[in-house]
């Protein structure tokens, strides 16, 4: 197979709502590294049509959903001007619009004031972070009932369709106390009012700071695709399981063990 070939067909169904059958399926020795290449070549043309990819997503950093989607390890995908969006406090509608089998992840969100380097301990890392949020990515499949293998969710744009970042909250000013409610807090999912799931800090990775630790490592292995970067946004994985969405659906969140709002949208 042609990695390029792959990222044009990957391309070719951004948005539409179209799906494709798993490139693995028809390309056995469809790995991760063609995957990443195909990820590469992608953000190119993404770009060539007035894109900016503006930071990363990590995905996969849920080990209690790995069985369910079968992946073993996590893995991360850009994110785009176009993709990444404020959240207003008080919830707002989000469109759904060219989005393929669609669904929720609420998650912690931080912006970079520098730029992480591997080896570097939680206190380094918080260090390198300019302001943490809450929000929800929503996710999409472009492969039919969301079966595929690794490489297949890498190379489809890490499954990325959009971010909506709640309010920013400064590090700098609390970092010790950031530093530990990172790796305790709790949140709710809630679909319409009713419970949906329960989730924690630990889930992603043992904490969201040891999301951002792994997504490092991973690029710094990376030879095609650059490394994080100071003002780049970084979304570290679903607190809780991934649920399918529909229009006119509520979905807010409640934390606790840390001072950051829940987040509340109207699908449309």
């Amino acid at each position: 197979m042609d990695f390029r070939d792959t990222a044009k067909e990957a391309f070719a169904v951004l948005r539409t709502g179209r799906q494709v059958a798993p490139f693995s399926g028809r390309h056995p020795d469809f790995g991760l590294e063609e995957a990443y290449r195909v990820v590469a070549a992608v953000r190119a043309q993404r770009e060539t049509r007035g894109e900016r990819a503006v930071g990363r997503k990590i995905g996969f950093t849920n080990r209690t959903i790995w069985a369910e989607y079968n992946v073993h390890a996590p893995m991360w995908g850009y994110v785009y001007d176009r993709t990444v969006h404020d959240l207003l406090e008080g919830g707002m509608n989000v469109s759904l619009s060219g989005l393929v089998e669609a669904r929720i992840e609420p998650e912690i969100v931080f912006g970079l004031a520098a730029a992480p380097v591997p080896g570097m301990d939680k206190q380094a890392l918080l260090g390198c972070i300019d302001w943490v949020a809450h929000g929800f990515e929503i996710v999409q499949s472009i492969f039919p009932n969301w079966t595929f293998l690794a490489p297949d969710t890498i190379a489809a744009y890490g499954l990325h369709g959009a971010l909506w970042i709640g309010p920013r909250h400064s590090i700098a000013s609390r970092p010790d106390d950031w530093l530990r409610q990172l790796s305790a807090f709790e949140i709710d999912l809630f679909r319409n009012g009713a419970l949906a799931d329960h989730g924690r800090a630990a889930n992603v990775l043992d904490g969201p700071l040891f999301a951002l630790q792994h997504l490092v490592g991973l690029l710094a292995a990376d030879p095609l695709n650059p490394p994080l970067a100071a003002s780049e946004v970084v979304t570290t994985g679903t607190l809780t399981r991934a649920f399918p969405v529909a229009a006119g659906e509520v979905w807010t969140t409640e934390l606790t063990r840390i001072p950051l709002e829940g987040a509340r949208i109207r699908l449309t």
